[in-house]
């Protein structure tokens, strides 16, 4: 009897044993812990090919570096009317495929600023001064887009469009400078 009550109580204690939940840690989680978005690298310029737009013979190619606090844009655009003035203007979307470039959208504006003039005030980053055609009907760029880059954070300006407008930008009227039509557009295209 005695066996069999020893019997009993081990068999019991081994069963018990068995069900007890066991006082060590969890295991550790198999899921990796989230890995940070790759930082994009300023690019240490880009280019600009103009293509017409709305009908018109406006074509050029411009050259962007980064400077303090902006980009410089730089380059010659032609078949403007001679002497005339222009407004010229960074916009939201890379897309230059509508005949009338509305494609390309409003003025890139990370910054949620109203429409002004470059340097005196709040403006759009991509608010940028107006361009003057010669007696050839050339203008010869030479301007800055300020809070802007090439490259890096919600300034990024690289795979945007560059737009050339029908008439001079007033640097009051919003949302766009009462410019006129888009008589060119041509794709940012960062240069690593």
């Amino acid at each position: 009897m005695r066996l069999r009550c020893a019997l009993a109580i081990a068999i019991a204690a081994a069963l018990g044993a068995c069900s007890t939940a066991p006082t060590s840690s969890p295991a550790p989680s198999t899921v990796p812990p989230p890995v940070a978005a790759p930082e994009v690298p300023m690019a240490r310029g880009a280019t600009v090919t103009l293509a017409p737009a709305s009908g018109s013979l406006v074509s050029g190619k411009l050259s962007a570096t980064p400077m303090a606090n902006g980009v410089h844009l730089t380059g010659e655009i032609g078949g403007l009317a001679p002497n005339s003035t222009h407004a010229i203007h960074i916009h939201e979307k890379g897309d230059c495929s509508a005949a009338d470039a509305t494609s390309a959208g409003g003025h890139f504006n990370p910054a949620q600023q109203p429409h002004g003039r470059v340097g005196a005030g709040p403006h759009h980053g991509g608010d940028m001064d107006n361009i003057v055609a010669d007696a050839n009907g050339v203008a010869h760029v030479d301007v800055h887009a300020l809070g802007v880059s090439l490259g890096g954070g919600a300034g990024n300006i690289g795979g945007r469009a560059v737009v050339v407008h029908g008439a001079p930008d007033d640097y009051a009227t919003q949302p766009a400078g009462n410019a006129g039509p888009r008589v060119a557009c041509g794709v940012v295209t960062l240069v690593p």
